[in-house]
């Protein structure tokens, strides 16, 4: 049988450009190249599209791609694939395409958008799910309607911090009270993210994530609480991971923490009552459901030393593949090893596109009233 053609997208125009990097590089190794054929899409911090067997090296190591090929894909679902944009080589097609696109421009659902358009097959949500999973304020306010246990939080844009601050830095202190944590409203890898003890903290923390977003959020942090994920995996029927543990080197799970010192640990599966993980499984497919995720996510909680008491934080749809990376590592952990996992992820893409295919896109009036 011939090979299937797996479009690997890594890069883009994100904060986290270097995390996907990382993350590609890891599902590029582990897929069996027995069963597939795959082709590496790089796409540059400025937003230019590569196809080339070394896309994936010229990035890391930040080399200019100005004068190589570029290919695109187009919103056209006659092309298939990747079409030459400035210069006569030939089209490159695709059987499905895997995201390995972290935060903006990636896991948002613009992307996703994009692949829909040109009807390829893509690894995991659909743009609704991606969307809502990178705005942390909407997928809030859906969990909450949920009745799904979520951190308490305010949010505000950044327009009116600057009319208001008195008023919103009150606000806070008020309703959450220190300390607080302050997150730019759509970005991941805890980039932005600061925990604020005071007001002086609050306002620098608030400034700061302003670089990233004109959406804040604030949110009360669970004192003396332990930092739980699980895996999703699945379409409409999804199944979760056993539940892991993750112990920060520092004060919290911060960018350092995950990926540059080297000195947080993972606790997998993590030491819970049994009552309490399968209520963090329970939690972990609800919230997958509500939030109309496909394919892959991962439930982060927050759980309390003394009375287990379950918040979950957010669910992230394209979750981190590095080699450290709690993704996959639950998986392996519940029975399912790297390359098994990925195989799983292409045969729901393909599921899902299928399902989908069988939708009319058209309807016949009873007359042509539109002319």
């Amino acid at each position: 049988m011939r090979k299937l053609r797996i479009g690997i997208v890594f890069g883009g125009r994100s904060a986290e450009h270097e995390v996907s990097l990382v993350s590609a590089a890891s599902v590029i190794n582990a897929l069996d190249k027995e069963k597939y054929e795959i082709v590496p899409i790089g796409i540059s911090p400025e937003g230019r599209w590569l196809s080339s067997d070394n896309a994936l090296k010229l990035l890391k190591e930040k080399t200019s791609i100005d004068n190589l090929p570029e290919h695109v894909i187009l919103p056209d679902p006659r092309k298939k694939g990747l079409v030459p944009l400035n210069s006569s080589g030939e089209n490159k097609s695709v059987d499905v395409l895997f995201p390995v696109l972290h935060g903006s421009f990636g896991e948002d659902g613009t992307v996703q958008g994009l692949f829909e358009l040109a009807d390829i097959p893509y690894v995991g949500a659909g743009v609704l799910g991606s969307a809502i999973g990178m705005d942390k304020v909407v997928q809030k306010e859906l969990l909450r309607q949920a009745r799904i246990p979520v951190t308490p939080s305010i949010w505000f844009l950044l327009h009116e911090f600057g009319k208001n601050q008195k008023r919103l830095v009150f606000l806070a202190e008020k309703s959450l009270r220190y300390p607080m944590f302050v997150k730019p409203a759509n970005l991941g890898s805890s980039i932005g993210i600061s925990k604020a003890h005071n007001r002086k903290e609050l306002v620098s923390a608030i400034q700061l994530a302003a670089e990233y977003d004109r959406k804040i959020l604030v949110e009360k942090a669970i004192e003396n609480s332990r930092e739980i994920e699980c895996s999703v995996l699945g379409n409409d029927d999804p199944v979760a991971s056993v539940p892991g543990e993750i112990i920060p080197s520092n004060e919290f799970y911060d960018y350092d923490a995950k990926y540059v010192d080297g000195k947080s640990t993972a606790v997998i599966p993590a030491k819970l009552k049994k009552a309490t993980a399968k209520k963090v499984q329970q939690i972990s497919v609800e919230s997958f459901k509500v939030l109309d995720c496909a394919g892959m996510a991962r439930a982060d909680f927050l759980v309390t030393r003394k009375t287990n008491k379950i918040y979950l934080n957010e669910i992230n749809t394209i979750p981190g593949f590095t080699s450290i990376s709690m993704y996959p590592k639950l998986w392996e952990a519940s029975g399912i090893p790297y390359a098994k996992l990925l195989d799983r992820l292409i045969e729901l893409a393909i599921e899902r596109h299928e399902a989908k295919k069988i939708l009319k896109t058209t309807f016949s009036p009873k007359t042509n009233w539109y002319k």
